[in-house]
């Protein structure tokens, strides 16, 4: 599934929505460049209002145009944690590649790589934002689980393709058992959180038979 697929369906929405030419010109011409992966995404769905309303902030072309800390970076602002402790970005060097890396940076110490590709980082940080919107889950949101629970939860959902490495000092995979729903796992130096929920009441209890009973808060 492409991350436009994913928007739609793990955000419940049926159109999506792009920035303006001028908008997207604007970063392009400023940076000298733009990896055609970011255009593609801002084209095609990066107004999209759902995707906005989520834990942290996507970073849109008219703050390039607003904001100077955002233009005089050497790296391409993404994504911005809500307090902005933690932000991910695509190295200035590599604007010309179609699909480069993309890296973090938290509390402004020294950037590591998030991703290999920003494809990666796209569908990654799509799928971990989202649990933020699901309307059905858990009363309590965040669970601790232990070594053996992370191994039921790997036997019996589908790991994702993707993962977020050192977001917020984390490492994120994702597990679902239906387009509409995902578990995220965060890991930090062996202590694991939980997260999960789903789009559709459908979806959400086909992922409960699996993790009901898992986890402590």
């Amino acid at each position: 599934m492409d991350y436009l697929e994913m928007i739609k369906q793990l955000y419940a929405v049926d159109k999506l929505h792009g920035y303006e030419e001028s908008e997207i010109n604007f970063v392009k011409n400023h940076f000298n460049a733009l990896p055609q992966v970011v255009e593609n995404f801002w084209r095609k769905a990066g107004r999209t209002v759902a995707i906005h309303h989520v834990q942290d902030y996507w970073i849109e072309p008219k703050g390039f145009q607003e904001l100077d800390w955002l233009r005089d970076s050497d790296y391409l602002i993404l994504l911005n944690e809500n307090q902005g402790v933690c932000r991910a970005g695509i190295r200035k060097t590599d604007l010309d590649k179609n699909d480069p890396p993309v890296y973090v940076n938290m509390d402004k110490n020294e950037w590591t790589l998030c991703t290999d590709t920003t494809s990666e980082f796209l569908k990654a940080a799509l799928a971990y934002e989202a649990v933020f919107t699901f309307e059905y889950g858990p009363e309590d949101f965040i669970f601790w689980i232990e070594d053996e629970e992370l191994e039921i939860i790997k036997s019996k959902l589908e790991e994702k393709p993707f993962m977020l490495h050192g977001w917020m000092d984390m490492d994120l995979s994702f597990y679902s058992n239906a387009p509409d729903n995902i578990v995220a796992i965060m890991d930090c130096d062996g202590d694991l959180q939980v997260i999960y929920g789903a789009a559709s009441n459908e979806s959400y209890q086909k992922l409960m038979e699996v993790m009901e009973g898992l986890g402590e808060n």
